[in-house]
């Protein structure tokens, strides 16, 4: 399992914890970035030794900030929230009062942001509800490879309804376009939308998370998937599959 399926498979407290525990390979793993720490194993940070369970948690705490930073920060499509909401939850997160946010804002009024608390207290409510009847739905149906999407990663970009991929679809675009396997050379590369991003995706199952690729690096691991590496190489950076540094020297897996 991939870290985009784990983390959209954990419950809601592994969500809130940040971290859940692999009990095939015995070993805690990070849900933001898929760093894991082996249980048995002791950890050296910042001169303490952890066991894997607090290695991870204090691991969330060096690179993430937080789990609630880390979330406040992803796009729209997964929170549904707006920079405004984002800026004041912030706010909240630091306990300050409806005035003093005013203060902080130079603007507003205070029955502006206790307007905002409540209406995202109801937000809260409504989403409760509606993961338990998301939740109910998904035990109560046999869902078929037809009607069940595929993860993408949080880094997407322009998410709309070309990331709506049955694991149906999936596996007749793979076949189609990876003759020799998925593991094997790409074909042609596809012109519409959603095969496109069905093909990058599975291109990027050769690249490893928290590892930073020299751009010769990336050439090399794609001319063996396709000749036409650099309209490859373009197509992931664009559609946020990948990062690279400013000099394009660079590059690594968008977690």
């Amino acid at each position: 399992m991939n870290n985009e399926e784990r983390f959209w498979n954990a419950t809601m407290e592994e969500l809130i914890k940040g971290y859940v525990y692999d009990g095939m390979d015995e070993k805690y793993v990070c849900l933001l970035c898929s760093e894991s720490f082996e249980d048995g194993i002791i950890y050296p940070i910042d001169g303490t030794l952890y066991e894997a369970k607090k290695a991870v948690v204090c691991h969330i705490q060096h690179a993430h900030r937080s789990v609630f930073d880390y979330y406040i920060d992803l796009d729209k499509k997964y929170t549904g929230l707006t920079d405004h909401q984002k800026e004041l939850l912030l706010h909240f997160k630091e306990g300050l009062s409806d005035k003093e946010i005013v203060q902080k804002q130079n603007g507003g009024s205070a029955s502006t942001v206790r307007n905002h608390r409540f209406k995202l207290k109801e937000k809260e409510k409504q989403a409760k509800v509606f993961l338990a009847i998301m939740t109910l739905l998904h035990e109560s149906s046999n869902q078929k490879k037809e009607q069940q999407f595929v993860s993408f990663h949080k880094g997407a970009k322009m998410v709309d309804d070309r990331y709506a991929i049955t694991e149906a679809e999936e596996d007749k675009v793979l076949s189609t376009y990876f003759k020799e396997g998925i593991d094997g050379k790409l074909d042609t590369f596809p012109s519409k939308e959603k095969r496109k991003l069905i093909v990058l995706q599975n291109i990027m199952r050769r690249f490893e998370l928290n590892k930073t690729y020299m751009e010769k690096e990336v050439n090399d691991i794609l001319k063996s998937v396709y000749s036409d590496y650099v309209t490859i190489r373009r197509y992931l950076i664009e559609y946020g599959f990948m990062e690279r540094s400013k000099d394009c020297l660079q590059y690594w897996v968008k977690k």
